[in-house]
């Protein structure tokens, strides 16, 4: 696309610039990182109705092109054609909220300053309209000397004449010096604001009401934690006869594909490794994806900030700021951009505390295990006949690992230096509708991440554990099964009397070696162990779950399921994460610290969990 129109999203956090973007570019954008950082780079195409092609970049939210975070700073070094590749752009749209204009002019004002091409994309007019706000777009344009084109991104309104504004070259450098304006930006704003708005009622009554149940000091966190439960509730509940439907289709796929294979070797790695074990992870992509799509919700209909504007205090006297909830709470998705996202945090020891903690959120690789085991020792029934066991379970497992992580930062905040209280100050966007297209797209994408890793990583490390598994072969008259004689049966039997204590067997040992690597690999990793350890089909037929929850030679107790379930809240079995903590500190130290208290951590409460339920359960 060397030919292509080259242009750039710019705009102030919650002004609707990645709204835009998706409906610009549909499922046409990749996501990449920036040379030698972790800031993500979300790139897209689209064509424009002459069917000229353009490549749009959308870039980090800032408020100003001072940066005070990484973020900001690839956003200012993109506008000031600092960053290889990114040089030259034809372009940059200037996303702001037209209800917000006092606060959203500020970033327009500079890019003015620098006199790069710029179309101003007033967005969210539909908001204004319901307000009563009355914007002269024309006089706007006058009065700061560069295009200005209406749209409702997340309505779709406005796309085409933003497009047709584009066809037609309608972007402009502007003159440095805006005509009739005096003094600093501040006043500048003023100026314009004045002599461009008028408003009948400016007031955002919808917003008004809602907040005053949402930010109540008692009802707010009532409303969050019964949200939080409806979550997982739904988790379970709605992706039951999904994962029924994958899990056959594996099945069926699995005893087709065997029939056709007669080699032993290769039928066992084909149907034991291959099939067995990336099904054994595809079956929870429902669950995931329910996850994913309640986060989504909340996120475009503009909760999230106020969750975090609720949560300050709370997390201030554990040792976090308010700012921390929204890293916190994409570290339920996947630690690694939670991490990332605490860029957003300016303080430093506010900063380390929050990624010290974010692997103690529920992420979304935690889910196959926690399904695989919750299915196997929690029975399936109603309590008090509205709610779901297994989905109480699994909120208290959730529930764990939030309080953990308060804990942690409590404990943590005693040994810092600094104890000085920080303020929270965020902006709070009006509430809205969420962006169907929006949240479509976001759950495509993570549906494409997680499908990568079980034909990536996933793919290749059961293919690796059945090799282990599977040589060397067992000695003539061999009376055990193969999977003893052979590499990881060695390796688990010298681990077991370490986790022993914590009532983990060999199997268990061998399988905790390849979910270093990622948490989920863990439930392939039990099915290719238990399917090569059977002396018949029925780790194949039966399924894992029902094996686990046997009483035959293969099954486990309750203890070591509860036992299994805790060490996986603490556990840091992640090496991606470890790696982001690595690039977003620069601290081998902060990593080999973070490493030891988990799996520490880890060891402790399994104990606790396993000595105590085995006294009392049996």
């Amino acid at each position: 696309m060397s030919d292509a129109l080259r242009i750039a999203l710019v705009g102030n956090p919650n002004c609707g610039k990645t709204s835009l973007f998706n409906h610009l570019t549909g499922t046409r954008q990749k996501v990449a990182n920036y040379a030698g950082v972790t800031v993500e780079r979300k790139v897209g195409q689209f064509t424009l109705p002459s069917g000229k092609p353009v490549r749009v970049l959308d870039l980090p939210g800032t408020y100003s092109l001072d940066a005070t975070s990484p973020d900001e700073a690839i956003t200012r070094d993109v506008v000031q054609g600092k960053i290889a590749g990114e040089e030259q752009q034809d372009a940059f749209l200037c996303v702001v909220d037209a209800t917000n204009l006092k606060l959203h002019l500020g970033l327009v004002l500079e890019m003015i300053e620098l006199g790069r091409p710029i179309l101003l994309v007033l967005n969210m007019m539909d908001e204004a309209r319901r307000r009563g706000m009355q914007i002269n777009t024309q006089k706007l344009a006058e009065r700061l000397g560069i295009p200005v084109v209406e749209t409702v991104a997340v309505r779709n309104s406005g796309i085409e004449n933003l497009m047709n504004a584009l066809d037609q070259g309608k972007y402009s450098t502007p003159h440095t010096e805006l005509s009739g304006l005096t003094g600093d930006n501040h006043h500048k704003i003023t100026t314009i604001l004045h002599d461009v708005v008028h408003s009948v009622d400016q007031e955002d009554k919808r917003s008004d009401l809602l907040d005053k149940i949402f930010l109540h000091p008692v009802l707010g966190l009532v409303s969050l934690a019964l949200m939080m439960f409806v979550v997982f509730q739904a988790v379970f509940a709605w992706a039951a006869p999904f994962m029924d439907g994958i899990e056959t289709f594996f099945g069926w796929f699995g005893e087709y594909v065997g029939q056709h294979i007669a080699h032993p070797l290769l039928n066992s790695l084909v149907v034991d490794g291959i099939i067995a074990g990336a099904g054994g992870v595809v079956v929870f992509l429902p669950q995931i994806l329910i996850l994913f799509f309640f986060i989504l919700v909340l996120e475009e209909s503009g909760y999230l900030p106020r969750a975090a504007f609720l949560l300050d205090k709370l997390m201030f006297k554990a040792g976090l700021s308010g700012r921390a909830f929204i890293p916190l709470l994409s570290s339920f998705a996947c630690a690694v951009p939670g991490i990332m996202a605490t860029r957003s945090i300016s303080d430093p020891r506010d900063r380390l505390t929050t990624i010290f903690v974010a692997p103690l959120m529920t992420c979304s690789a935690r889910l196959p295990v926690y399904a695989l085991l919750i299915a196997a020792f929690i029975p399936e029934y109603m309590v008090w006949g509205v709610f779901n066991l297994q989905g109480l379970v699994l909120f208290a497992l959730y529930m764990a690992g939030i309080v953990s992580a308060l804990m942690v930062s409590f404990i943590l905040k005693f040994f810092q230096k600094d104890k000085s209280q920080h303020m929270l100050l965020m902006e709070l966007p009006s509430y809205r509708f969420p962006d169907v297209k929006s949240i479509w797209i976001g759950l495509l994408d993570r549906a494409k991440i997680f499908l990568k890793r079980v034909g990536g990583i996933i793919f290749a490390l059961s293919i690796l554990l059945w090799f282990l598994c599977t040589f060397p072969q067992p000695p003539v008259g061999a009376t055990l099964p193969d999977i003893d004689y052979s590499l990881a049966g060695m390796l688990g039997h010298v681990m077991q009397p370490i986790f022993a204590p914590l009532g983990f067997n060999w199997q268990i040992c061998i399988a905790l070696i390849p979910a270093m690597a990622a948490r989920e690999v863990v439930v392939a990793a039990l099915g290719t162990v238990y399917a090569l350890s059977a002396t018949n089909d029925d780790a194949i037929s039966q399924g894992l779950a029902s094996i686990i929850s046997s009483d035959g030679r293969l099954g486990w107790s309750l203890a070591t399921g509860l036992s299994l379930l805790v060490w996986f809240i603490y556990a840091p079995h992640c090496l991606a994460t470890l790696a982001t903590v690595k690039r977003e500190t620069g601290s081998w130290k902060t990593v080999s610290f973070m490493t030891a208290y988990l799996f520490g951590l880890a060891y402790l409460m399994s104990f606790l969990t396993y000595q105590i339920a085995a006294h009392y359960l049996g």
